[in-house]
């Protein structure tokens, strides 16, 4: 009988292939199978022995996608032939990664699962922007939110989020920037909260848009990004290095 294998979860980080854990090279070196999303850098898949077999099973917003359902039976049909499976997840598996369910099926499954964490966009982009997303006197912490909401799905506490003054890191949140804006509005926050968009965060296209609430739905420069991208709102988003413009005309109008 053929013993099962072990199917490793692993975060690859928020680009930067540089920004790979230690234990995440030390768990693709070891691999049979890769399985990796669409935002992982190649260059992390390198770790991999050369014999290993690479499948891309990427999601991108706006473009076709691997079935969850059929990510988790791969991983499981691997995993019982005695291989080891390592799901390579852009930034951290456990947040806005479904590492949570791919966990559950697994363990379900009665296979062996590791997580190994992984730097995660929300943090990560806003340092490599020059954003220092908690800050005394400023920022007393930051909330992680995605603005995608699965149908029927619960829409976030835009509300309490608005009178939180917490720094908010938005994933997945370009297509719903205008709702996001007029939600914390509608909350309390004043129109002139700075903004910072910040697309591509850590590789070496990284590109960032500054602007303000108010304009974040309208804002040119901020229409002209594509993402992945993660839209920090809070005062300390006005510190950010902005690349693509000194500061776009919508912020300079609301100071």
């Amino acid at each position: 009988m053929t013993r099962a294998g072990k199917v490793w979860l692993v975060g690859a980080g928020p680009g930067d292939p540089e920004l790979l854990t230690l234990k995440a090279v030390r768990a693709l070196s070891g691999a049979d199978v890769v399985l990796v999303d669409a935002l992982v850098d190649r260059a992390a898949v390198a770790h991999a022995p050369s014999a290993a077999r690479i499948v891309a099973v990427g999601k991108r917003g706006g473009c076709a996608s691997t079935p969850q359902a059929f990510i988790v039976q791969l991983m499981i049909r691997e995993a019982r032939a005695g291989h080891r499976v390592v799901r390579l997840k852009g930034g951290d598996p456990f947040v806005f990664g479904r590492g949570g369910e791919e966990r559950d099926a697994l363990v379900a499954a009665g296979l062996e699962v590791e997580v190994v964490p992984g730097v995660t966009s929300g943090l990560a982009a806003p340092a490599a922007a020059g954003i220092a997303i908690t800050q005394r006197g400023r920022a007393p912490g930051v909330a992680l939110v995605t603005a995608h909401v699965q149908e029927g799905g619960r829409e976030p506490d835009w509300r309490a989020l608005a009178a939180s003054g917490l720094s908010l890191a938005i994933y997945m949140g370009l297509t719903r920037r205008a709702h996001v804006a007029e939600s914390l509005l509608a909350g309390g926050m004043a129109p002139a909260t700075p903004v910072a968009v910040i697309e591509d965060g850590t590789r070496a296209t990284q590109r960032v848009v500054v602007t303000t609430l108010a304009y974040l739905g309208v804002d040119a420069a901020v229409v002209r990004v594509t993402g992945p991208a993660v839209i920090v709102i809070g005062e300390v988003a006005a510190d950010a290095c902005a690349s693509d413009v000194p500061r776009s005309s919508a912020a300079r109008r609301t100071r």
